[in-house]
């Protein structure tokens, strides 16, 4: 019997879910004097499960590394080259022939970065933009990789003129004709996507008397609702990502796809640097792992799927600027890792209870209080992810209640649980039962993403969660 309903289980989570999970990748910087050879790195990038990596150049020892590795890469053409490509077609050609084609098909090139943050270069690169993106699509037509490789060129959140609320979500005036819609069209025409790097810290940095952390880490918190329109955000980052979409809705570009190029948090920072944590930094990253790899898209685009790629593999010794631009990486030089997090979706389907507060010792669910009892060896409950959507976590609860078999009745009006009446703490008492009545079995306590194993006993409100049956 139990067997028949972990299959329904099963089933029901599939129909149910809105988006597919999205898939996290890694940026590789190298601005650094002692990091691990290339192919040490590959061996890395594998055994932690990654599959997609972003680089900032097309060095060729890195590119030859990644060959035959199964991982796919986005390369780079650097900003410093954006004038040359966009004067000259032959230079464009000879760069891709160079960089590109010499090394496609065995090293899985995806996509080329054209340029990074151009409009905030210094330098003055943007007017280039537009031709070079289109010189380096003529190239790739040329060699017969415009169909296999797109090409975009990621934008800084400081590209949008509004971004608060999400709702009223714009660019800035001065770039949308001369860059911005003919970047969308491009992009539209050949079928890619608009890349932009998001960095909830540094709004929490410098507003963190008006910003709540939990907000801006993925943890439990009231959630802030756009006024334009109504939705509910549990996170800076979907808040964010959001804003862009408006952005582009705006400009009536509805059907062109966002992935976002970078995003992290930092372990070290300087005084000022509000927040910069080894703590806030496995919080961030691990929470927003577990958020993109459960499926779901954002209050905006709920059936759109996340596709991320973290900022960044290692701390880079060499960077200049603020303490902080030094120690954004995973994993130190040595490749050991700078905190502990699950960063693939077999390390989330093996370890349930990984942590996202950066010590294996102690799991404090995101979704409500813990008491101070010592625990006893072996104990552990489970509780409702909250960042997963109210739809995902209403589906879940349905059938746990009803052909999961979970004992429910404590959260019925006037019974003991049902105060706070909230979904979250309705989910998580009937999750616990579930997996309690299923003696805590391996993978009785996951619902599709929507619920994760604690090793603390939570309580909400004067409600006790039993430990079995």
């Amino acid at each position: 019997m139990a067997s028949l309903r972990f299959s329904d289980l099963l089933l029901l989570l599939s129909i149910l879910a809105f988006a597919d999970g999205g898939s996290i990748g890694i940026n590789y910087g190298r601005v650094a004097n002692n990091l691990p050879p290339p192919s040490k790195v590959v061996e890395l990038l594998k055994s932690q499960g990654f599959d997609r990596v972003k680089l900032y150049d097309t060095d060729s020892e890195v590119l030859t590394a990644l060959a035959n590795s199964g991982i796919s890469v986005t390369v780079a053409l650097p900003n410093e080259l954006l004038s040359s490509t966009a004067a000259d077609q032959s230079f464009a050609d000879n760069w891709v022939q160079t960089n590109i084609s010499q090394f496609y098909p065995a090293t899985k090139i995806e996509a080329i970065c054209v340029g990074n943050e151009v409009f905030v270069d210094p330098n003055n690169t943007t007017k280039f933009l537009i031709t070079a993106m289109k010189n380096i699509h003529a190239s790739l037509a040329k060699y017969s990789l415009d169909s296999a490789i797109k090409i975009s060129s990621p934008v800084a959140l400081s590209a949008l003129q509004s971004s608060y609320p999400s709702s009223s979500g714009s660019f800035k005036s001065e770039l949308v004709e001369p860059v911005i819609k003919p970047m969308l069209d491009l992009l539209r025409q050949t079928g890619s996507y608009f890349m932009v790097n998001v960095y909830p810290f540094f709004a929490y940095t410098a507003n963190s008397k008006d910003i709540s952390l939990d907000y801006t880490l993925f943890k439990q918190n009231p959630g802030v609702v756009d006024s334009g329109n109504g939705l509910r955000y549990n996170s800076l980052f979907d808040a964010q990502v959001d804003a862009v979409f408006a952005a582009l809705s705006a400009l009536k570009y509805d059907d062109v796809k966002i992935v976002v190029t970078e995003t992290g948090w930092p372990s070290l920072g300087d005084t000022n640097e509000i927040g910069a944590s080894k703590d806030n930094a496995a919080s961030y990253n691990g929470n927003l792992v577990r958020r993109v790899l459960t499926g779901g898209g954002t209050p905006l685009r709920p059936q759109n799927q996340l596709d991320v790629f973290l900022f960044a593999l290692f701390n880079e010794n060499e960077k200049p600027g603020p303490t902080s631009e030094r120690n954004y990486g995973l994993f130190y030089p040595s490749e050991q890792k700078v905190y502990d997090i699950a960063l693939s979706q077999a390390e989330l389907d093996g370890n349930q209870s990984t942590p996202v507060n950066g010590s294996k010792s102690q799991q404090v669910p995101s979704t409500g209080d813990v008491t101070k009892t010592s625990v006893g060896s072996g104990q552990t409950w489970c509780v409702a992810n909250g960042n997963v959507g109210e739809e995902k976590l209403k589906a879940a609860l349905d059938y746990a209640c009803g052909e999961g078999g979970a004992d429910c009745q404590p959260i019925q009006p006037d019974a003991a649980c049902y105060n706070p009446n909230t979904l979250v703490a309705h989910a998580s008492y009937a999750f616990n039962s579930f997996y309690q009545k299923n003696t805590r079995r391996a993978g009785s306590c996951d619902f599709g993403g929507a619920a994760y194993v604690v090793t603390q006993p939570p309580s909400f409100g004067t409600c006790n969660f039993p430990t079995g049956y």
